[in-house]
This record gives structure tokens, sequence and C-alpha cells, in this order.
């Protein structure tokens, strides 16, 4: 039997595997072990969910000659007919995978994906910093100690009770903050040898070094674009950029009648805040960009200026990606 669309749901240790012919009939189910997965595939389109070693298999399967399709798990749950199995789910994937409509992730090379990886840990530690910090902050309360917002503050704070040997300290207990703040000098130290990595990345990249040309856009953000969607191709606009980042309002239409109802937390979340945190640098500066967005500033919040402003931020990143070009303050003040 000719298989054409081979739909593959993939689990830790075994895989459920679905085959479609040439008229979409089902003409192979079964349960393979994932270590054999490869050596059972041939030469046809090979669809997945995009998920854990989803990227290894397809770079496998370009390397001999077969087709993968990647797809985002929501735009796979329409497809699943009646009781959730695993079966079905492969079946699913491989009728999904046929649909002339179907938006299909793009595969990333092994370059991003270990630069995302740099990203994923600094980003982990980052909130194992920000978890220690609040219990500290928790436990001094206790004692009617209270510091400062923000994590210098509390460091520095910190260190001189240690120093002092402040007797609101738990008595003969002082061993709890004071590993605390080795702990998270620990964590500094190596956030900051990531930070330095990435900068690193960023100046050997020509596409980083182009995105930084961009108010508000640092090594951070450009290594973390670059590593999500490499030169930007697969987005045929610059709002589709935007819109996969949800930095633009949902909408809901019926009867012929939209209503904006905000901003969702779909999405790249970790780029979304990225580029927001990066767009209120620029607020209060007196550059093109920032007096582009004066006029909302005046009549909203300055959260939405701000999540306006990250808007504009993507979709001049996505201008720079694509087309080759440098950002050029000239065309903000001729629109």
């Amino acid at each position: 039997m000719e298989i054409a669309v081979l739909g593959i749901d993939l689990g830790k240790a075994s895989c459920s595997v679905a085959g479609l012919d040439g008229d979409g009939a089902v003409v192979v189910r079964k349960r393979i072990q994932r270590h054999r997965l490869l050596a059972f595939l041939s030469p046809c389109i090979v669809a997945m969910e995009a998920c854990g070693g989803a990227r290894h298999i397809g770079h496998f399967c370009v390397e001999q000659g077969h087709e993968p399709r990647l797809m985002s798990p929501l735009y796979v749950r329409p497809y699943v007919k009646v009781h959730k199995t695993d079966d079905r789910d492969a079946e699913a994937i491989a009728e999904a995978a046929t649909r002339p409509t179907m938006s299909f992730v793009t595969l990333k090379a092994p370059e991003q994906l270990d630069l995302q990886a740099i990203h994923r840990a600094r980003e982990r530690l980052v909130q194992n910093r920000t978890r220690l910090v609040n219990q500290a902050c928790g436990f001094l309360m206790e004692r009617g100690i209270r510091i400062g917002t923000g994590r210098h503050v509390f460091q520095r704070e910190l260190a001189r009770l240690l120093e002092d040997d402040d007797a609101s300290l738990m008595p003969g207990k002082i061993r709890i903050p004071s590993d605390m703040a080795v702990e998270l000098a620990e964590i500094n130290e190596r956030v900051t040898g990531l930070d330095a990595e990435i900068r690193a990345h960023a100046r050997r990249d020509a596409y980083m070094q182009r995105l930084m040309e961009i108010p508000g856009v640092g090594p951070t953000i450009a290594t973390a674009l670059v590593a999500a969607i490499g030169d930007g191709g697969s987005f045929k606009r610059a709002r589709d950029l935007s819109a996969w980042l949800r930095l633009v309002p949902r909408q809901i239409t019926t009867g012929g009648r939209a209503r904006l109802i905000g901003i969702s937390k779909h999405g790249n979340s970790y780029l979304r805040k990225l580029f927001i945190h990066g767009a209120r640098t620029i607020l209060h500066r007196s550059t093109p960009l920032a007096r582009w967005v004066d006029a909302l500033r005046s009549r909203a919040h300055a959260n939405v200026a701000g999540v306006a402003m990250a808007n504009k931020l993507a979709r001049i990143a996505w201008a720079v990606l694509t087309k080759g070009e440098r950002y050029r303050p000239s065309a903000l003040l001729a629109e």
C-alpha cells in the first residue's frame, strides 16, 4: 500500500502513526516505539504537532527526502473525532496536514534551536531569582524588616543586614537568609554568563546587527527574534508577525459587527514581553518613534501606548529582516 500522508502522535516512549492514501482513507494504524520511528518512515508527507522532539524528526525527514509538516496543536484539535485517543490524534494530524488553508510551523535550523535554548535557560534563571527574592522578602517581613522593591535594592539591603548581624534576624537562625544571599549571587553570575553569550551571538550575526539599530531593540530581543523566526520569511506581512506575537487586539465579528476584546495571552509570550519592555524604554525619549506614539499617549493609558509601540517595533523588525534593509528613522517622519 502507498502512504501519501503519515500522521504521527509523538510520545516520550512510543508514538501512534496513521497513514492516509491519496484519497484520504486510513490505510495504516500502528503504534511504534520512539527509537524505532525513524526507521519506519518512508518518502511521503510526515505530519506532526510542533512539540518536543518534532524538529529533530523533521530534520531527519529533510535529509532523507521526506516532506515534514509541523503544525500547532491548537490547529489540529478540531480534526479529532469523538473521543480523544492516541490513534485518533494521529489520524487528525494526518488529516489536518492535507488542508490547503493550514498554517505550518517553519522548521528551525540547529543554530536557532541552540540560541533558543540559551534564552529558555536564562528565563528559567530569572524566574528562579524572582521567586528567591520574593520568598526572602516574605521571611524578613515576618521579622518586621521591610525592604524596598527591586532586586538591586534587596541585594544591597540583605548584604547590609548580614554584615550588621541585625538582632531582628531570627537569633541563631541566620543561615537561611545567608544561604539565600549565596544562591542569589550564584544565579546572578550564571545570568551574567548567559547575557555575555547572547551578546557574542549578536555581534557575529548580520541580521542581529541590523535589528539592534532599531531603538529599543538590544542583543536579547535581536537574538530571541532570530531564534524564533529566522529571516522572517514565514510571515507574508509585518502584521502577521505582530498578530503571531499577539500584539494586536483579538477580534470577534458576528452579524457584521466587529468587536476588539484586548490582548490575549496566546502566542510567544517571551518575545511579546521582551518587545513590550523594549518599547517602554523609548516612550520618553525624543525620537521619531516616540513622537509617533505621542498622540496615542495623550488619550490612552501608558500600557496601551507601550503595546502599540511594541507592535510598531515588531513590524519594523520584520521589514529589516525580510527586506535586508537598515532601520531608517526618516521613514517615520514621512508617515
